[in-house]
């Protein structure tokens, strides 16, 4: 399970599928997430309230659904015998629920992630660790937002454009010995297909980020499938190790599902 639905037409068919759980999501929310649990993950046992072991963080109630805070991290260390395999993330109530799915690598010995989200309606957000043994830990927050996925771009779409693409990495180097934030962010639209364009009064068409990955010296520490869930301009903020293993040269590639690649490189 370790794909997302790749195109809007195919979340868009999702969302069907699940309508008559969306619209009683608000009053049975737990039904929705069976629905959810049995499509990606069939009969595999899912230990719930994992909190001793992951960690979610997002507001009660968003200022901007469009650009919700996200932070997750986990209370154990990446280890070569003991490490999280893959992080998903869903957004119960989304018109694609899967939103993110974080491959992570032992080299990143700390799992410690921030972004920043569209939450389409008040909805649960489920983040599960699924460690390298094959046993799956969740956690879950519930945040009150809205109109996240269709609500209008912060910016012109010709500004948008004229900036597609545009990367930075932004870090701190402080004491050598202790693990170095480190953020990634991209300037992309990130559209959803949901958004209406408000010169033409047209939907405008869906087009955004669906995979960045991130080495160091060559080493992949996390690549991120990604959908509409993920606001414009995708940040993904984490933690590089402390010591020698968090220098090198860091990259970032972007690809969008128009196949295009956006790429930076910076030497940590």
């Amino acid at each position: 399970m370790n794909t997302l639905f790749k195109n809007i037409g195919l979340a868009a068919l999702l969302s069907l599928f699940l309508l008559p759980a969306l619209c009683m999501a608000a009053d049975e929310p737990q039904e929705q997430w069976q629905t959810l649990k049995e499509i990606y993950f069939e009969n595999k046992t899912i230990l719930e309230d994992a909190d001793d072991w992951l960690v979610i963080e997002a507001p009660k109630r968003a200022e901007d659904a469009a650009i919700v805070p996200i932070h997750l991290y986990s209370k154990k260390p990446q280890t070569a015998s003991s490490y999280i395999k893959n992080l998903h993330v869903f957004i119960d109530n989304n018109p694609m629920p899967y939103s993110a799915n974080f491959h992570l690598s032992p080299a990143l010995e700390t799992v410690d992630i921030s972004t920043r989200m569209r939450v389409d309606q008040y909805t649960y957000i489920r983040a599960i660790a699924e460690m390298n043994d094959g046993s799956l830990h969740m956690v879950k927050r519930f945040v009150k937002a809205s109109g996240g996925c269709s609500a209008p771009a912060a910016k012109d779409q010709v500004a948008a454009m004229a900036r597609l693409g545009k990367m930075q990495i932004r870090y701190r180097d402080g004491d050598p010995d202790e693990a170095k934030p480190v953020q990634v962010v991209i300037s992309h639209p990130n559209n959803s297909g949901l958004q209406m364009d408000l010169k033409t009064r047209g939907y405008i068409p869906a087009h955004y980020v669906e995979k960045m990955q991130i080495t160091l010296d060559g080493k992949v520490l996390m690549t991120i499938d990604t959908g509409i869930s993920i606001s414009e301009d995708p940040s993904m903020r984490f933690m590089l190790p402390a010591g020698k293993a968090g220098h090198g040269l860091l990259k970032a590639e972007v690809t969008d599902n128009k196949k295009q690649i956006y790429t930076i490189e910076k030497q940590i």
